[in-house]
């Protein structure tokens, strides 16, 4: 049974806001908490949680807004028209179901627990490092980023992977994480933190080749051709559609 919530707009001691806040490098600030206090896992959606220091502006409308104290404040905005933002007060009890569904922790997997998960699902990479039910923390973004940065096909199948590949996957996965953390902690923005999500037509910091770009519905693949698929543009079926 969820634990009852503060009433809105209650203030919450300091202690309690700070007490588990990490920087998630898919979002701008800080993610939400459990109720424990730990760092929450979350689903990747077009939402961002925000830490406003006291006196700072921040959105005047969000989906939810928490007042701590000493007057800083956690916000959630949702971008968007399918308003799917939700906060949740839950138990110990409440909050480890609500998790029991997601894959292992992201940062710092390893090559041998990667590898078991490839052999296991045979599946595009980009598709495979967002489930959150195979390996959590990933986002769409930085899906991106480490692909790029162990010079793989976001259209590559996992089973296909051999051992030097999930190795040098591996590594990506960890080192593109921690600098995206560690940009996040400095009050680093989008632009300064992505080198490949959202750079469109822009030069790879590696090759400068431009960088190539494939639409979904819900998100989008960036890649480098020159450096992720031997040169070759992967098909856009939505825009193969729109030009038939």
């Amino acid at each position: 049974m969820a634990a009852p919530a503060r009433p809105a707009g209650a203030r919450v001691p300091d202690h309690e806001g700070r007490a588990g806040a990490r920087r998630d490098p898919e979002d701008l600030r800080p993610a939400a908490l459990d109720a424990r206090g730990a760092p929450a896992r979350r689903r990747p959606a077009a939402r961002e949680a925000g830490y406003l220091r006291a006196g700072e502006k921040g959105p005047k409308a969000p989906a939810f807004r928490l007042e701590f104290q000493n007057g800083s404040q956690l916000v959630l905005t949702e971008a968007g028209s399918k308003k799917r933002a939700g906060v949740w007060l839950l138990t110990p009890e409440a909050a480890d179901a609500e998790l029991a569904h997601l894959g292992p922790e992201a940062l710092g997997l390893g090559a041998d627990a990667l590898a078991a998960i490839c052999a296991q699902e045979s599946r595009r990479l980009h598709s495979l490092l967002r489930d959150q039910r195979v390996i959590a923390g990933i986002g769409r973004a930085w899906a991106n980023e480490i692909l790029h940065h162990a010079n793989l096909s976001p259209f590559a199948l996992s089973r296909d992977l051999v051992p030097g590949q999930v190795q040098g996957l591996a590594a990506a996965i960890d080192l593109e994480l921690e600098r995206g953390l560690e940009l996040r902690e400095r009050g680093a923005n989008d632009a300064r933190t992505y080198r490949v999500h959202g750079k469109l037509r822009e030069p790879c910091y590696v090759c400068g080749t431009p960088i190539a770009r494939v639409d979904y519905e819900e998100h989008t693949v960036y890649y480098c051709p020159d450096c992720q698929t031997g040169g070759r543009v992967l098909k856009d079926r939505r825009l193969s559609r729109l030009l038939r």
